[in-house]
């Protein structure tokens, strides 16, 4: 049984980690956990510096609590400020297995809408400034933003499945070297 620790207790990220693991090992037998652990970073992370520091933060909190899980994962949401007065939306995923060995991946981009942006920039964290402007409740726990703007074409789950499985290419690539992060 495969043993594999999700450093959050959103059940969105907790089911993108199955399925991508499902889908990259489908022969092998999986327990996926969520528990919360600190990101280490601002709650409404600004830069992919940032968010990536954050999902690694979690994904090394997780191994340390957990020494014996085949993996922990980190997943960490971001923002991104553009010249344009643009904000972007994106998540980093890092995942580390028993032996340290690391594999990371980040999502698509999309632009925000101003109302969103507007909240998001004056200190509000996107899940709660979302609820705000589509008159939502928890959203971030749902759909969020990318489901909220595509009417669930994609949803927050999906949106995460691609990058847990790019985070998973080192480990179902034994043979080659990747770098770490």
């Amino acid at each position: 049984m495969t043993d594999i620790i999700v450093a959050s207790g959103n059940p969105v990220k907790v089911n993108a980690t199955r399925a991508g693991f499902t889908q990259m090992f489908p022969d092998e037998p999986l327990t996926v956990t969520g528990q919360a652990y600190p990101s280490g970073v601002a709650a409404q992370p600004m830069g992919d510096e940032e968010t990536r520091a954050g999902a690694l933060n979690r994904a090394q909190a997780a191994r340390t609590a957990h020494p014996a899980a085949a993996y922990t994962v980190g997943i960490e949401g971001g923002c991104t400020l553009h010249p344009d007065d643009g904000m972007s939306v994106y998540a980093w995923v890092v995942v580390l297995n028993h032996t340290g060995q690391m594999g990371h991946s980040k999502t698509g981009t999309f632009y925000l809408p101003r109302e969103v942006a507007d909240l998001v920039r004056g200190g509000m964290e996107l899940g709660d400034a979302d609820d705000i402007v589509f008159g939502r409740s928890n959203s971030k726990q749902q759909t969020g933003s990318v489901g909220l703007l595509t009417g669930d074409v994609l949803t927050r789950e999906t949106y995460y499945l691609h990058a847990v499985v790019l985070a998973l290419i080192p480990f179902k690539n034994p043979a080659f070297t990747f770098p770490p992060a």
